[in-house]
């Protein structure tokens, strides 16, 4: 029924189009900037799951796995920018597209898997407890230096 796979290049147009559901006060990126962002994200280690209908991207998230020198050298995973089309919601895609991603990060030697979310995104939340996530384990801290748009 849905496609489920690691995106390419291909699919950065489709996936910023999902993400004006995600941030859709924002500006979109410039297409130029994000093609240069791309190759950075190719070049390490960092992988978007995507979940395709037809031919739109309807779900992805993306895990970074960060290289760590505690816990025997064991790294870190962090998946941010979570979304399912508003659409296709409470039908198990966004769920799969998180296994995608831990299943990478523990196939590729992380010790943990770390989520962040807006404090306020409380349905979110419950979806990430749902997926096996602990959402009161440790505390995040934020410093943001300005603006988007």
């Amino acid at each position: 029924m849905f496609e489920y796979c690691i995106a390419k290049k291909d699919h950065l147009y489709k996936i910023l189009e999902l993400y004006k559901q995600l941030h859709p006060e924002e500006n979109p990126i410039d297409i130029n900037k994000a093609n240069i962002i791309w190759e950075n994200i190719e070049n390490n280690n960092i992988k978007y799951f995507i979940a395709i209908d037809k031919e739109n991207i309807i779900s992805t998230c993306y895990l970074a796995i960060i290289p760590n020198l505690t816990r025997n050298g064991r790294s870190i995973g962090f998946i941010e920018n979570v979304i399912t089309n508003d659409k296709y919601r409470k039908m198990g895609i966004g769920k799969k597209i998180i296994k995608m991603a831990v299943e990478y990060g523990k196939q590729n030697n992380c010790y943990t898997i770390i989520l962040k979310s807006n404090v306020k995104r409380t349905e979110a939340h419950k979806f990430y407890e749902k997926c096996g996530f602990n959402g009161n384990s440790k505390k995040a801290f934020e410093l943001k230096f300005e603006e988007y748009n």
